[in-house]
């Protein structure tokens, strides 16, 4: 039924229940999963020169964040004999980076975890997985932490 699952991971612990989902998936279906993890190239876009010289060292350590919690979920995922690919995609938001890559990998689920803000911390913080499920034509599972 699921050929190819996408499934996006920030390191935290609900992008880990994510992973096992999937690897529970993947073996059902035999499919295989793509992780990915999504930087924003340009955070501090409109907010000053005074910001552009951190751009270096963010990007380091946004990549090395991003690479640590890729290690992670592969680690988890081969443990479970699924077959998994990775990447990190740059965009302007997560969301965004998300949508787009489901598409361009011809993905046929998107799996990912949703931190269950509610109230005002919904909506200062905004919510990547409601973007995603309001922006995809893919169906997407989330696993709530």
């Amino acid at each position: 039924m699921y050929k190819h699952l996408l499934v996006p991971v920030d390191g935290s612990d609900t992008s880990k229940l994510a992973v096992d989902k999937a690897a529970v998936l993947a073996k059902a279906f035999g499919s295989r999963v793509t992780v990915i993890y999504v930087i924003d190239p340009y955070p501090f876009t409109g907010v000053g020169t005074d910001f552009a010289y951190g751009q270096a060292e963010y990007l380091s350590a946004a990549t090395a964040e991003a690479n640590e919690a890729i290690k992670h979920a592969k680690h988890l995922l081969d443990q479970s004999g699924v077959t998994v690919d990775s990447s990190v995609i740059e965009a302007h938001t997560a969301w965004r980076g998300i949508v787009e890559a489901g598409e361009t990998l011809d993905a046929d689920l998107i799996v990912m975890g949703s931190h269950g803000r509610s109230g005002l911390e919904k909506l200062v913080l905004g919510s990547v997985t409601q973007a995603v499920l309001s922006h995809t034509k893919l169906p997407v599972l989330v696993a709530r932490g």
